[in-house]
């Protein structure tokens, strides 16, 4: 007979002296309409549910002494942590979603994939994202220029339409802002105490392992103690957990750093392709162009450590400076005009070497961050999200399958980084290049990469193992181009082995976000092995 999967003995939910966690013990024995872990139907997680949650689960005015009990705490707000706090909410769960900023609040990753649209409606925002949006039919990767005067515009367009599988035959550009906010808001009707303004600093793990007590404080400073029974990361780059636990690892295969701003004026491709993302190579990088709403272009570029050691300038001249030199975006910003900051983020992969464990689990950012060269970051995250609060879900009803649900998760979840992270770890060598400026469809793989661009990295075996012939095709296509493929590898190689980063002085970083000091004048060093760059003296990254 299997044990109630909300009695504190059988869960093993404990505090640190290992007696039964007081959540735990109350769980199994509910009173008034406090939530508990039993199953429910459908009906019953409805609206008395939501009222619920609203009514007992949290004291809004808790500060210091008082502690907020709750089920399930998500530390993040943005597109992971409100899918996984929506959907445990509607499941019957206390939920406390914190996130640190305010919303709305700027974000880089504007762009969506089109398998995010199937979480998209199962959250039931579909519709009001694309109020939002604009639509993207898919990916352009325009073929070198010689100079502005001869870009032709001959672009290669991989169409979501072309994917392998059925599925969406577009997704959106949106800017974050309105995006995450708006998915917030949705964690909150389905029931979470979702609130912003409020930054987790600290977590407290139990003698069994566990997380049991969280510590938090809201923008008036005000603290307070969150008691839970499950934990879930979503707190992007932060890495609350992954900080605390030290599990957090660089990638030595993958450092850079962006730059970027909104523009306006910008030439869009014609017709169906006017939202699509162009994503264009240059010697140091690759720049994104990314349509919003509103005649707002998003473009930024990535830089290897070598290009921004040369900087001698602020970011604003030294970003424009870098779009200016590629023929091909040059001959679109004509009459362009910048209408926000220059912003200034690392671009540092990373991951986690633990993404779940005894009564918690990392999801999205916050357990690893990839180039978003392919504008992964958003489905990889709600995916992720979506998938944890399936096993959060089933961990707290039935403890015993805990180990087991994340074990499977974290192997689905590495094998879609895997996909994606072979193709960005290449994408701007020679070899690279020239598949994409003349792809093929034998086999159909070139529809099988389509396919992993619109976020097809899960489902499909048909898709996997033509991405394995891709490989193959990619290994006999270097042989042939060797000489120049040896060179870009050395250069890649040794060019970034040794690079920990840029430090800027006279700013700071806020989430992803580099912003300086008043009056500050901004200053980048690149430390390139061992050594540290010349220092570039720039103004602050401010509109000007």
């Amino acid at each position: 007979m299997q044990s109630d999967p909300t009695s504190g003995e059988a869960s093993g939910f404990r505090s640190a002296d290992g007696a039964p966690h007081p959540i735990a013990a109350e769980a199994a024995h509910p009173t008034g309409t406090h939530r508990t872990g039993g199953a429910r139907s459908g009906a019953e997680r409805g609206a008395a549910d939501r009222d619920a949650v609203d009514n007992d689960a949290v004291d809004h005015d808790a500060v210091d002494h008082d502690a907020v009990e709750c089920d399930v705490l998500v530390i993040g707000g943005g597109p992971a942590g409100s899918t996984a706090a929506t959907l445990l909410a509607r499941r019957g769960w206390r939920v406390l979603c914190l996130e640190k900023a305010r919303h709305p609040r700027f974000h880089i990753g504007e762009s969506l994939l089109p398998m995010n649209l199937p979480i998209l409606e199962r959250l039931g925002v579909l519709d009001a994202v694309a109020a939002i949006g604009v639509r993207k039919t898919g990916a352009d990767f325009p073929k070198p220029a010689v100079s502005a005067d001869h870009a032709d515009g001959a672009t290669n367009v991989f169409r979501f339409a072309r994917a392998l599988y059925p599925s969406p035959d577009h997704a959106f550009q949106v800017r974050r802002d309105d995006f995450d906010a708006l998915l917030f808001a949705n964690a909150r009707a389905a029931g979470a105490d979702a609130r912003d303004g409020v930054v987790v600093v600290g977590v407290t793990f139990g003698a069994d392992e566990r997380p049991f007590e969280a510590q938090a404080r809201d923008a008036d400073g005000r603290t307070f103690s969150v008691r839970m029974r499950y934990t879930i990361d979503a707190s992007g780059r932060d890495t609350v957990l992954g900080s605390r636990l030290k599990t957090k690892r660089k990638s030595s295969r993958h450092q850079s750093a962006a730059l970027f701003s909104h523009y306006r004026g910008v030439e869009r491709r014609p017709g169906e392709d006017a939202g699509n993302i162009t994503i264009e190579r240059f010697a140091h990088g690759w720049v994104w162009l990314i349509p919003l709403r509103d005649d707002v272009m998003s473009i930024g570029a990535v830089c290897t450590p070598e290009y921004l050691k040369q900087r001698q300038s602020d970011g604003a001249e030294f970003l424009e400076r870098t779009l200016h030199a590629i023929p091909t975006v040059q001959s679109r910003m004509q009459t362009a005009e910048r209408v926000a900051p220059v912003h200034a983020t690392g671009n540092y992969s990373y991951r986690n070497s633990r993404m779940c464990g005894p009564g918690w689990a990392m999801v999205g950012d916050a357990y690893a961050f990839i180039d978003p060269i392919f504008s992964s970051g958003v489905y990889l995250g709600m995916h992720g999200a979506e998938r944890a609060a399936d096993m959060v879900d089933a961990a707290l009803r039935a403890p015993a399958c805990e180990a087991q649900r994340q074990r499977a998760l974290r192997k689905e979840l590495d094998r879609g980084l895997a996909e994606f992270s072979w193709f960005i770890y290449r994408f701007t060598s020679p070899v690279m290049r020239q598949l994409f400026a003349k792809p093929r469809n034998a086999l159909r793989v070139e529809q099988a990469v389509i396919s992993m661009l619109a976020g097809d990295v899960y489902a499909h075996p048909g898709v996997r193992w033509r991405l394995r012939v891709f490989r193959l095709i990619y290994a006999v296509t270097a042989l042939t181009m060797a000489p120049a493929a040896l060179r870009d590898a050395w250069r890649r190689r040794h060019g970034g082995a040794g690079f920990d980063g840029a430090r800027f002085e006279g700013a700071r970083f806020e989430g992803e976000t580099l912003h300086a000091d008043p009056g500050a004048v901004v200053s980048v060093h690149a430390t390139a092995g061992g050594q540290d760059a010349v220092k570039s003296p720039a103004r602050p990254l401010e509109h000007v």
